[in-house]
């Protein structure tokens, strides 16, 4: 069925019919703040999509309130209304003044889609043109803007496609933002929590970067031939309810490691679950290497440590590495306890050895360098999306947009019903989708 309807999707186009710009509602003036090491690794990613479904009738109004509690949220956030800019040495900063263009709004009709047709686990093919900044690169903020969103008509609803700029803000910041956004259409005066702006305070190394956009992946090579075009990915999202949840924690948990350390989160055992099925279903030989790979949050494991309204990337990528063979013939405790020591041990030494080595020997990563063979989770169910109400209502639905997907990534949000309950999105080969999905014991079904 899910994908009958993201067939019947595809007939039906989404019409942009204005754009406009945001600015804050109060003259800020001329500000500016480096980016730091922690920002300057994502400039080649592309945009970081959002995208959340409202239901609702009167689109006129739903659209006059965003844009007024925009104006009124950007007065805090007013990063987000700038542009990333370089000073005479090269370094790269965000800048705002009052004279730019501010958070840009596309307002679009697609009424021949209704909510249901988008809820579907499967991507429907629609949902690449409910957001903007599709394949745009974070180094073009340099002369685009920052924050991108884009509001469509739905026959029953809206849907809300938000783009961000991954060099100046990491998810922890994005949600923030989209609360505080929300608490202000709500009727707050100001917004409750204020972002901690100075990025310096986590790191003041100034990095000298002479940066280009990395060439299109899919441009031909020199000699005339073409490229192999990428393997097809399939995108899915898989619900696990809070008895799932449970499950999969007392699994990985009934076997304790007998050398005293702690037991496994939430995010450990479900993390294990995910890496342990996916490398099954992509039929690795034993010997084959795989890679897990977390955004690690940073904000309390820096020294000295950071607020957590701290505005900008405080996150690292944390890598466990094993063979297929070990991760797949041991229980599930095993997998659990390396993840659990790779992260245990980023601590605040570790984080600042690594920017030391990076500021020596700057890398720019692309979307797709989190490893071989790799399972990498972004996002967090810990983040409140469904709290994310602008006076209408909470979303019938959050997913992820079709930027920053490879084979391997994972996106985790808290599940609709709230609780324990959690939404994996996970982009796949087609075939190694097609093994995960009939496979019963991933899906909690034996």
């Amino acid at each position: 069925m899910a994908a009958e309807v993201g067939k019947k999707c595809e007939t039906k186009n989404v019409k942009i019919t204005t754009k406009s710009h945001v600015m804050p509602n109060k003259k800020i003036g001329r500000r500016e703040c480096q980016l730091v090491t922690f920002d300057l690794p994502y400039l080649a990613f592309y945009y970081n999509q959002k995208l959340l479904f409202y239901k609702g009738n009167d689109f006129g109004d739903m659209v006059g309130k965003l844009k007024d509690g925009l104006g009124l949220v950007l007065e805090e956030f007013y990063q987000l209304a700038g542009r990333l800019g370089k000073d005479e040495e090269g370094v790269f900063k965000v800048e705002f003044d009052d004279e730019m263009d501010g958070v840009e709004v596309v307002e679009a009709i697609a009424e021949g889609i209704e909510i249901a047709d988008l809820m579907v686990e499967e991507g429907a093919s629609t949902l690449k043109e409910l957001t903007p900044y599709n394949e745009v690169l974070n180094l073009e903020g340099l002369h685009r803007p920052l924050l991108s969103v884009q509001l469509t008509k739905l026959k029953d609803g809206l849907a809300m496609g938000c783009a961000f700029n991954h060099a100046i803000l990491d998810g922890t910041s994005t949600w923030h933002f989209m609360s505080s956004w929300a608490e202000v259409c709500g009727g707050a005066a100001s917004v409750s929590v204020p972002p901690f702006l100075d990025r310096t305070k986590s790191r003041n190394t100034r990095v000298k970067l002479d940066l280009t956009a990395p060439p299109d992946p899919l441009a031909s090579k020199s000699n005339g031939e073409a490229k192999p075009s990428p393997p097809q990915l399939r995108e899915k999202v898989f619900k696990f309810s809070e008895s799932d949840i449970d499950k999969i924690k007392s699994k990985v948990n009934s076997n304790p490691p007998s050398d005293g350390s702690k037991p496994f989160s939430t995010f450990q055992s479900l993390s294990v679950h995910i890496w342990r099925h996916v490398t099954h279903a992509r039929e690795l030989k034993p010997e084959d290497y795989t890679v897990f790979t977390v955004f690690a949050d940073c904000r309390k494991r820096v020294d000295p440590p950071m607020p957590e309204c701290y505005f900008g990337n405080l996150i690292q990528a944390v890598f466990t590495v094993t063979a297929a063979g070990l991760l797949s013939a041991n229980p599930p405790e095993f997998g659990a306890s390396a993840i659990q020591k790779a992260i245990e041990n980023h601590n605040a030494k570790a984080i600042d050895e690594r920017n030391k080595q990076w500021e020596s020997e700057p890398k720019i990563f692309q979307f797709k360098d989190a490893g071989v063979n790799c399972v990498a989770v972004g996002s967090s169910p810990r983040f409140k999306v469904y709290d994310v109400d602008f006076g209408w209502g909470k979303p019938e639905s959050v997913r992820s947009g079709s930027n920053n997907r490879f084979d391997g990534m994972v996106y985790l949000y808290q599940g609709k019903s709230g609780g324990r309950s959690i939404d994996v999105e996970i982009s796949l080969e087609a075939q190694t989708m097609e093994r995960l999905d009939k496979d019963k014991e991933f899906l909690m079904e034996v």
